[in-house]
């Protein structure tokens, strides 16, 4: 492993407020290392030399800049069976200051904006415009998502989020319900989504109709959760293999039944 590594792309994922007492190359893979955390964490030391490709003395450097940044914070595991000596791992996680230092575009003029439409044009219009934004979403992620193979859908739609910047992963939803898990550890309209709740139920519509089976939001960033997770019911509980699933809206509840 090398001591700092360059990484194509870097200074791109670099978030506005990123410790910037070091050169430019330093500065990139701290920015690397704190999204690594966003994307993956809670997440070890030993874990994150991994992905990065990082000695353990130059992991630590860089915690401990993001720790003193308040960027990150430090976890203790869920205590296990003893196997030998030496301290418990450390994991980390990143904080609501340094998932906002990922920029939320225009978070206060869009904010402004929806009140005033729900202000002059009531509640609906604010859920119409939230479903129109998540239609243009959906119209570039469907064919891909649909062209897959049922089992693999939610995998696919995780990687077409994580390239508009949701840092989404997909996996098996824990037992007894079954199914699968749809995790977002960034949400761009965060701050927004936390005054309109519209814009969740319209993206968890939209995931409803393009995987083609229902689901249910469980968490969300906006409402102060640590990622937003989506439950994806098994598809042996759906009817047929449809594509379409009508979907009925639940304002109330935030949750998207079918």
């Amino acid at each position: 492993m090398s001591e700092e590594p360059t990484t194509a792309g870097a200074a791109d994922a670099r978030p506005a407020g990123a410790p910037s007492g070091a050169g430019q190359g330093e500065r990139d893979t701290r920015a690397r290392v704190a999204r690594l955390i966003l994307e993956h964490g809670p997440v070890t030391a030993s874990a994150l030399g991994d992905l990065v490709g990082l000695t353990p003395a130059a992991v630590r450097r860089h915690l401990d800049a993001l720790l003193a940044e308040g960027m990150i914070e430090v976890r203790r595991a869920r205590p296990q069976p003893r196997r030998g000596r030496g301290r418990p791992a450390k994991w980390f996680a990143i904080t609501e200051s340094g998932r906002s230092a990922f920029v939320h575009a225009y978070d206060d003029l869009a904010t402004s904006a929806l009140r005033f439409l729900a202000e002059t044009a009531g509640e609906r219009a604010v859920a119409e415009f939230a479903r129109r934004q998540i239609a243009e979403l959906e119209r570039r992620h469907r064919p891909a998502v649909q062209a897959a193979p049922p089992h693999q859908r939610v995998r696919r739609l995780a990687e077409a989020l994580s390239g508009d910047g949701y840092a989404a992963a997909a996996g098996k939803a824990p037992p007894p319900g079954g199914g699968e898990q749809l995790c977002q550890h960034h949400c761009p309209v965060a701050h927004v989504a936390a005054e309109f709740p519209q814009l969740c139920e319209a993206e968890t519509e939209a995931f409803s109709r393009m995987l083609g089976t229902p689901v249910q939001r469980l968490a969300t960033i906006a409402h102060g959760d640590g990622i937003c997770t989506t439950h994806v019911s098994p598809r042996s509980l759906c009817q047929g293999e449809r594509t379409d699933v009508p979907t009925t809206d639940d304002e109330e509840s935030g949750r998207t039944s079918l």
